[in-house]
């Protein structure tokens, strides 16, 4: 009998790795997707491409993590053997700018979804295995290197604060019920499916329309901060694992590397054959044209040595920075097998190369 799971954020990066995977695991999955005046399914609507051919099993529900009545008519409906909490407003500057529209979502929204699944019948409240997708942020002003599971929260930015609540929220009801209730915490993993206002993504993206005359520059906030980066692809796999150990508990994932901004900066332009030297310091910093070596990229740029290309912009820069993110994934390794796969080399080339395609074809309209 086929397994079923829940996610919400399905259309997001990680909610459409993860219903891919689970779909190949001969899950029935079920998503949940706010109603809007446009569709924003254009992360999974090559699933439902090929659906009626694999015969899988993929359903849609309007739901909203702010409407906890919508929450418990779909956990009775789905009767979801596993649950994964992957929406969230989950851009960090943003939340900034929305702090209560961020603290409902992103923390109360935890909540709901953990009384939906406790409100519900006895013997579905025990059946249900639940994912809450914790994050890195909630290190913020790191109180050691690496971070482990045991090291202290300080968060930073009104995310970093609704993802601690909804950490603990969890942790709670897992003590208080007796839920199979875990936690995933998550450092920063990215693809070629992330969003374009999420830095590695602005990188990738703005670097291959350099490339084709299609824009000048790039502009970037703090260029030091740095970032233990995944691929989500590899995080999605330790989502499920973590769902199908016997007890429930708390698991870092990362990569124990870190990288700064701008080291990811000159993988990216590298790749394309853009070799970049930095001059000026603070918000003077500038990223030069040093060299253009020979790849396989033969993007129709008029870049030459000493161009500028990249500047500071100090809108980019948060109220208060988190500065170094490193996480050990050590427990996670022992007890799940897991480990990450894709490099932070190949995680620039992944993202670059479907950018530049991306590139090519508008660059192609444009000049018809």
């Amino acid at each position: 009998m086929k397994k079923t799971a829940l996610i919400t954020g399905i259309t997001g990066q990680d909610g459409s790795f993860l219903a891919e995977l689970l779909l190949d695991k001969d899950y029935q999955v079920h998503g949940i997707i706010r109603r809007s005046s446009s569709f924003n399914t254009g992360r999974i609507d090559h699933i439902y491409h090929d659906i009626h051919a694999k015969g899988e099993s993929l359903f849609l529900h309007y739901g909203d993590l702010s409407d906890s009545s919508s929450l418990r008519n779909l956990i009775m409906r789905t009767k979801p053997d596993e649950v994964y909490n992957l929406g969230a407003q989950s851009h960090v500057k943003v939340s900034f700018e929305q702090p209560e529209y961020t603290a409902d979502i992103s923390g109360l929204g935890t909540l709901r979804i953990l009384d939906a699944i406790r409100d519900g019948q006895e013997d579905l409240s025990k059946k249900i295995r639940f994912y809450q997708a914790s994050s890195s942020e909630m290190f913020g002003k790191v109180q050691e290197v690496p971070q482990t599971e045991k090291t202290p929260f300080y968060p930073r930015s009104p995310y970093g604060c609704a993802k601690v609540y909804g950490f603990w929220q969890t942790i709670n009801y897992r003590e208080a019920y007796d839920m199979h209730c875990s936690n995933g915490i998550l450092f920063n993993h990215e693809s070629e499916r992330r969003g374009e206002t999420f830095v590695t993504r602005k990188i990738t993206r703005a670097a291959t329309r350099i490339m084709f005359g299609l824009q000048e520059k790039l502009f970037l906030g703090n260029l030091d901060a740095k970032r233990d980066w995944g691929y989500a692809l590899d995080y999605v796999k330790a989502m499920w694992l973590i769902l199908q150990q016997e007890q429930p508990d708390d698991y870092v994932i990362a990569t124990n590397e870190t990288h700064s901004v701008r080291s990811f900066v000159a993988l990216v332009f590298k790749h394309l054959g853009i070799e970049i030297v930095w001059q000026g310091v603070g918000m003077d910093e500038m990223g030069l044209v040093k060299s253009i070596l020979k790849t396989n990229k033969n993007a129709p740029h008029s870049l030459k040595t000493g161009d500028c290309i990249i500047s500071i912009d100090e809108r980019y820069f948060r109220p208060s920075e988190v500065e170094t993110l490193l996480g050990d994934p050590k427990k996670a390794k022992e007890q799940l097998g897991w480990k990450p796969e894709i490099s932070i080399d190949k995680l620039a080339e992944i993202m670059t190369d479907h950018d530049y395609e991306l590139a090519e074809n508008e660059h192609r309209l444009k000049n018809k």
